[in-house]
């Protein structure tokens, strides 16, 4: 479907989306320091997450954020499944979920949690035994089921501890990661039904379905502001735990929604009218009411015409050194220590900035210690440049000895046996053979160039993801926030 728009053809998100330079890298950013800004207020002052009441209750800049990056997500992973084997697709996503969790996690249980433990008692009298100890934290999480969030009935005394009445979670952030795994599961499928190569309409019938039922809770509720009901739960599933089902349901309308958009760029117009639109339908939803119905669909698109629209230049931010999925997983618990340690002494703008700064430290340290090192491993590539390099130097001692033997046979002088043999034959020509040699030597490598060539593919394919993994931001675990509807983001 593409508009007109003045008299002319609009360019799509397809003309417009380049893999090499796009903005999602520098939104993603944004997005995840948008969510340590947002959990200041119920972190560092017992407040409602920043943006609540400007928003009119329906979301928060926090949630907001949390939106944009399952978005960014789908169309991504959608992008990297299209290029991508369902084998090279599982290792990816592997490689960029895991490792830093797992370093995470042991941070925070031995890291944090122990300095924490130090700070409020004096002593690790009790710490290591705790029924929820940080050797438990660690394995009941290790798969990214967030089952255990507190750790040895610490942080209690927290701004957040009051909200929630007693130890409160050391990465609240976390909760979201579940959902990106089930989400990026549900694509494998589509993957390995041909689904979303052969028949990408159902990626929008499903996109479409989880709108119909949004718009049936919107219809249903008494005013226009009103946040969907929550439906209970969906599952709980092995090894992985229970949903929410309105979480589940509108993250994954985003998600879908992003994937729908890659699938079908070439029928998304993507122009500054439409931006405008859109722009004035979120705003006019947020004051007004209607969200849920027609303002999600336009912040959706608001997302994607900024990745396309804002400047080239834009687009090197965070393409060589991801730091989004470092700020996201270690900036809950960051928060929590600059709130224990007397931080908000400062002011909620002194707060955030310690915040963002000892998040940023610790995401860095993750990207190059950890998540850069582990991406290394997706496509084997550090075996690829080992057997293009042997190979390489296997070729060099030939290619060598071809030249010679060709300069060689252009100096030899000539006789009158060679002549009168170049009358009737090529076969005593000194040239043709310095050919062959050429071309022996040019098919050796052409299985080397072919070699080169598939795994930058598959770099590229996977490139935004790193740029864009869709990766999440983070709210308050669901099961913790339950006494403060008002802090937990919505």
């Amino acid at each position: 479907m593409q508009a007109l728009v003045n008299g002319q053809q609009s360019p799509t998100l397809q003309n417009r989306f380049s893999a090499q330079h796009n903005a999602f890298g520098v939104l993603r950013l944004a997005m995840a320091c948008g969510v340590i800004i947002a959990h200041a207020g119920p972190l560092g002052f017992g407040r409602a997450n920043i943006g609540a009441a400007t928003f009119g209750r329906q979301s928060d800049l926090g949630t907001m954020c949390l939106y944009g990056f399952f978005l960014i997500s789908g169309f991504l992973i959608a992008d990297s499944a299209l290029r991508s084997t369902l084998r090279q697709y599982v290792r990816a996503r592997v490689l960029r979920v895991f490792p830093g969790l797992w370093v995470c996690l042991l941070v925070t249980a031995f890291v944090f949690a122990p300095l924490a433990a130090l700070y409020e008692n004096g002593n690790l009298n009790g710490f290591w035994g705790h029924p929820d100890g940080p050797f438990d934290y660690v394995m009941t999480n290790v798969l990214a089921s967030m089952e255990q969030f507190p750790i040895s009935g610490l942080l209690a005394d927290t701004p957040y501890g009051q909200i929630v009445g007693g130890p409160s979670a050391f990465d609240g952030s976390l909760w979201t990661l579940r959902y990106d795994l089930a989400l990026y599961a549900v694509v494998a499928v589509l993957m390995v039904t041909s689904v979303l190569h052969r028949s990408p309409r159902a990626v929008l019938v499903l996109a479409g379905g989880c709108y119909a039922l949004i718009l049936a809770d919107f219809f249903a509720a008494p005013d226009w502001s009103s946040r969907p009901p929550q439906h209970g739960a969906v599952g709980p599933f092995p090894l992985i735990g229970a949903f929410a089902a309105d979480w589940t349901l509108m993250l994954g309308f985003l998600f879908l929604l992003g994937a729908a958009a890659r699938l079908y760029a070439h029928r998304v117009p993507m122009n500054s009218t439409l931006a405008v639109l859109a722009g004035v339908t979120l705003v006019g939803s947020l004051w007004l009411g209607g969200f849920f119905a027609v303002g999600l669909p336009a912040f959706a698109y608001l997302v994607l015409f900024a990745a396309v629209a804002l400047p080239r230049r834009w687009s090197r931010i965070s393409r060589r050194n991801d730091y989004t999925y470092g700020i996201y997983i270690y900036g809950f618990p960051v928060q929590q220590m600059v709130a224990l340690l007397g931080g908000t002494r400062f002011g909620i703008v002194g707060y955030i900035v310690l915040s963002l700064l000892g998040s940023v430290l610790c995401a860095a340290l993750s990207w190059h210690l950890v998540e850069r090192p582990a991406l290394g491993f997706k496509t084997g590539s550090g075996r690829a440049r080992h057997r293009v390099a042997k190979q390489a130097a296997r070729q060099r001692p030939q290619r060598a000895a071809g030249a010679g033997g060709a300069r060689r046979a252009e100096a030899r002088p000539s006789t009158g046996r060679h002549q009168a043999g170049a009358r009737h034959s090529r076969s005593t020509q000194p040239i043709p053979k310095a050919g062959a040699a050429a071309r022996r030597a040019n098919r050796s490598r052409t299985p080397d160039l072919t070699f080169l060539v598939s795994p930058g593919r598959a770099t590229k394919a996977t490139a935004p993801e790193s740029t864009i993994p869709g990766i999440p931001a983070m709210t308050a675990p669901p099961e913790r926030a339950q006494t403060a509807a008002t802090t937990s983001p919505e």
